[in-house]
């Protein structure tokens, strides 16, 4: 072939679930009915968010193929720095396609959703793991010839379709490839399933599209949260005593620290929170109460652990059920069943039971031996069978005790020392005084998760006491991002060692 012309060149990366194959073949469909050459491809990948399907679709006019005396020859993959539309159903995709070299300044254009899903390594960090949205959304638009975006998930959910029919009716508003919007339109009526909602999806995208729509909406200050009004007598006085003994910059915090421990346990628990804050808040702290408003947020978080209560009463809320159903698009007349798959070691069981009895059971022999034979192996729980569901409330229910368990004494015990460490430090160092009180990050989560955390905490507490009145902020802030970065506390160890603290 002499000709010189190429093939239009489509990559979409999508998800499982989220139609991507759908697309592609609607492309392919489009094309073959009028007048082009279509081949689709795909490179499935290993899971939902570990790695999304990259599906390839080349067109090339049948006209210039007969001119050119044959059929072209279509590539099975996208090449780095030769593709014309990129197709992202997430924002890290679209970060992706760019990490790939599929996404050039010189001719493609990138259309892709604002809305996150998480991925693996995000999910599972120690820290703060998620990539931050607006600087990629920065890098991704530097990287591209056109950028058209906005949130597609909440378009497909508005419309009642799927994210498939709001990249399709993108495509179609940027006006990149050579069809009419008729012919978009005629490829979802061929396909013949859900074509209203699809049709609804695909005219709101087209308009979006049209307009230049960019998916940047300028912020703007959220207006000031009104006090909560509780009805019950307890809540109220608890709600009048933070209104009455602490200032206005730290007041939502110490609101959403109230209603988290009221559910999390009773208003007394609740009160026990504003009792302990009170000290904090009879310590030096700035004009704009930073000590006050952290220590209030991670105290709260820290009072309100995740032991086998917390966790099967999480699992059975109704509210639960209800997001659970959302997701799955449950339609009426279906049955929906939900597995937890629960393995609680002895560790768990021990605490969740009164103090003495506990360590009586920890520190057995026979006994010990006989509930880690029969916990030795994880099993699945049916929380939407009744008999499922009626174990789990047994255990959430069980927070009634919870003062009383060995894990409560143990948890309230490294709370007090936190809190002491606190107000201690803040008579000398404000500043240094806020980073010990985000160093409660590093207590969260269940089980393992929770054994690691504790251990990487008191790690960085006994340098902490070590270092004394010489500690900079920062070096403890660097301490703290290090444990963060690696669960297993090797980069914790490599930055203490820096310091002479290993």
């Amino acid at each position: 072939m002499t000709n010189t012309a190429q093939p239009i060149k489509i990559a979409i990366l999508a998800m499982g679930g989220e139609g991507g194959g759908v697309l592609a073949d609607w492309i392919v469909d489009m094309g073959e009915a009028n007048g082009y050459v279509a081949q689709t491809t795909s490179v499935p990948g290993v899971a939902q968010r570990t790695g999304a399907t990259i599906y390839y679709v080349e067109l090339y006019p049948i006209a210039q193929a007969e001119a050119d005396g044959g059929r072209p020859v279509l590539a099975l993959m996208p090449l780095p720095g030769d593709v014309d539309v990129v197709l992202a159903s997430e924002l890290m995709e679209a970060g992706r396609a760019v990490q790939r070299g599929l996404v050039t300044k010189d001719r493609t254009t990138l259309i892709a959703s604002t809305h996150r899903v998480y991925s693996i390594a995000e999910k599972s960090a120690l820290g703060d793991g998620r990539v931050d949205s607006a600087q990629l959304l920065a890098h991704t638009a530097r990287a591209a010839k056109r950028f058209i975006r906005f949130d597609m998930a909440q378009a497909a959910e508005a419309s009642g379709s799927v994210i498939s029919a709001v990249l399709f009716g993108a495509v179609a508003g940027s006006g990149v490839l050579p069809f009419s919007r008729a012919q978009f339109e005629a490829t979802i009526e061929r396909g013949g399933v859900g074509v209203k909602p699809s049709l609804k999806a695909f005219g709101d995208a087209f308009a979006r599209a049209q307009a230049g729509d960019d998916g940047e909406v300028p912020p703007q200050e959220a207006p000031a949260a009104p006090a909560p009004q509780p009805r019950h007598p307890a809540v109220r006085a608890l709600v009048e005593r933070v209104q009455q003994d602490f200032p206005p910059a730290a007041r939502d915090f110490l609101f959403e620290g109230v209603r988290r421990l009221i559910d999390y346990q009773d208003p007394d628990y609740a009160g026990l929170y504003l009792e302990r804050m009170a000290a904090i808040a009879a310590q030096p702290d700035g004009d704009d109460h930073r000590l006050l408003r952290e220590t209030a947020r991670h105290l709260a978080l820290w009072m309100s652990y995740e032991d086998t209560a917390r966790v099967a009463a999480l699992k059975t809320r109704a509210t639960r059920f209800e997001r659970v159903r959302g997701e799955a698009r449950v339609q009426p007349g279906q049955v929906l069943a939900i597995n937890e798959y629960m393995h609680p070691r002895l560790q768990e069981i021990c605490e969740t039971l009164p103090g003495g009895i506990g360590r009586w059971l920890m520190g057995s022999t026979l006994p010990k031996k006989l509930v880690e034979r029969f916990t030795q192996h994880g099993r699945v729980i049916q929380t939407s069978s009744l008999r499922g569901y009626l174990m789990l409330r047994t255990v959430a229910g069980m927070k009634r005790f919870r003062r009383s368990t060995m894990r409560y004494a143990e948890e309230n015990r490294r709370i007090e020392e936190w809190l002491q460490r606190i107000a201690a430090t803040a008579r000398r160092n404000p500043e240094l005084a806020v980073e010990l009180a985000q160093c409660q990050r590093l207590v969260k989560g269940y089980s393992d998760t929770h054994e690691r955390g504790v251990r990487n905490y008191d790690t960085v507490m006994r340098a902490f006491e070590r270092a004394g009145a010489q500690l900079a902020p920062a070096t403890l802030r660097e301490w703290r991002d290090a444990a963060l970065a690696d669960e297993h506390g090797h980069k914790l160890q490599a930055a203490l060692a820096q310091h002479a603290m290993a």
